[in-house]
């Protein structure tokens, strides 16, 4: 299925944080989060929003793109790729709080990252500019987010193309090594929309709901993998291209994904699972 970009300018967007181990560390943001207590030592940090459509804050501009990341690089910048899957949900609310969400479709994301030392919210690092997010246009209709359905067999792999050098930036993680996923993570995700509050780099987001008139459909990311040495602190630079790729390991192993992404095939050609191409461009 695909969503239109029209459509996607209606859909609030959010992300997860912490939800691979290991990660947060990696990108040099464990210490923002180091004051927030969660239930269990793996449990995620929390949620943080992307984009609030007509919101009146920088949330509202709309920062997903199908194809490109445009970057102001005149002056240093520390960018990141941010290789993760994200679901289309339905939401249902009693109340001014979130009772259930069932799930739809999955995609590629790229949730990019400005490493902002000074940032006081996760948001800030999210959401600088028009196409700073990567989303792909190919969505794969869930069956069950529980065991035993399409989920069980998903994996997320990502590359860099760099002066025609091919290079693998994020560990290829199975979907079922998120921390939590399945009924786990929907119960946290329920949660901490209806308690988050406005504490360190996380905000209050039942505030956010409740501003935007309780939209019936939002798009959650459920969190980056792994860097690999290369990724760890193979920041972006201009010209780069990178490949996000969430596929299902019965109709792919990771060297056919490798071979897709170097031999530069578009990725409405991916028929795996969802893909994501974006060049890097100066602004």
């Amino acid at each position: 299925m695909n969503i239109s970009i029209d459509k996607l300018k209606e859909l609030p967007v959010f992300g997860i944080a912490g939800n691979f181990t290991e990660h947060l560390s990696q990108a040099g943001e464990d210490a923002d989060f180091v004051n927030v207590i969660t239930e269990e030592k793996n449990a995620p940090k929390g949620i943080f929003p992307i984009y609030l459509p007509q919101f009146p804050t920088f949330l509202s501009t709309f920062p997903l793109s199908h194809s490109h990341i445009d970057v102001d690089f005149s002056e240093p910048v520390n960018l990141h790729m941010e290789p993760e899957m994200c679901v289309l949900f339905n939401v249902n609310y009693t109340g001014e709080l979130v009772e259930s969400l069932g799930s739809l479709a999955f995609t590629a994301f790229n949730d990019c990252s400005i490493r902002k030392p000074n940032a006081k919210k996760i948001s800030e690092k999210k959401n600088w500019g028009l196409s700073c997010t990567g989303i792909g246009q190919q969505w794969i209709e869930i069956d069950q987010f529980q065991a035993g359905g399409i989920l069980d067999h998903i994996h997320i792999a990502s590359y860099l193309r760099r002066n025609g050098e091919v290079i693998q930036y994020g560990v290829d993680s199975p979907v079922t090594g998120y921390q939590y996923f399945y009924g786990k993570l929907l119960n946290w995700i329920i949660k901490t929309f209806n308690s988050q509050n406005d504490f360190g780099p996380l905000e209050h987001l039942q505030h956010y709901l409740v501003q935007l008139k309780q939209p019936k459909q939002i798009i959650i990311s459920l969190g980056a993998t792994r860097y690999t040495e290369f990724g760890e602190t193979g920041f972006l630079k201009p010209d780069d291209e990178i490949g996000v790729f969430v596929y299902d390991a019965r109709k792919a192993y990771k060297a056919d994904i490798e071979d897709f992404f170097t031999n530069a095939k578009p990725a409405d050609n991916f028929s795996a699972g969802a893909a994501l191409i974006q060049a890097i461009g100066q602004v």
